[in-house]
């Protein structure tokens, strides 16, 4: 059987030059793959008491669906600003260039539901740190992250400390 780090095309200089892009499509796109990807990230979870899982679009909803699933619990998406129709709280966040805006259900998360935030990548960590704060506003506690892929040199994983977070595989550049 091949390891996950075998399903995941490195592409040079995308999206620019210096930059070893790491390609999650080529994983989910082979159904070997993501069986592997989904298994390994579930079984990071470990013996984690939660309640619920959290991720944002769009591939912690392609991880954390069907680990949800898996595992009898229920699933709250994180989307872009103005894609979720009833009340919502937002978190805005830096990006390299400018900031983002994400929201999640007002009700989504219940005070002291325990959390497990699922995505695919971690990089600076500012999504994560964004979607943290929103379940802390409504009362929930975040008890793990688990990330597929971890880009070490980007330091995101500093950004979390005092979190119990995990990646399946790690890189150790940017």
């Amino acid at each position: 059987m091949k390891k996950i780090e075998e399903y995941v095309k490195t592409i040079p200089d995308f999206p620019e030059k210096g930059i070893m892009f790491r390609d999650v499509t080529s994983v989910i796109q082979d159904a070997d793959g993501l069986a592997l990807a989904v298994d390994s990230m579930d079984s990071l979870i470990g013996d984690a008491d939660y309640d619920v899982i959290v991720g944002p679009e769009s591939r912690g909803f392609i991880f954390g669906v069907p680990i949800a699933y898996k595992n009898h619990k229920s699933f709250v998406p994180v989307r872009k600003k103005g894609k979720l129709p009833r009340e919502t709280i937002e978190a805005v966040y830096d990006l390299e260039y400018g900031s983002a805006a994400i929201e999640m259900h007002k009700d989504s998360i219940k005070p002291g539901q325990k959390v497990v935030i699922i995505d695919d990548l971690i990089a600076t960590g500012g999504t994560t740190q964004a979607i943290i704060g929103m379940v802390e506003s409504l009362g929930g506690k975040v008890v793990k992250i688990v990330f597929l892929m971890e880009l070490a040199g980007l330091e995101g994983r500093q950004r979390l400390a005092g979190y119990d977070v995990v990646s399946v595989i790690k890189y150790p550049g940017k």
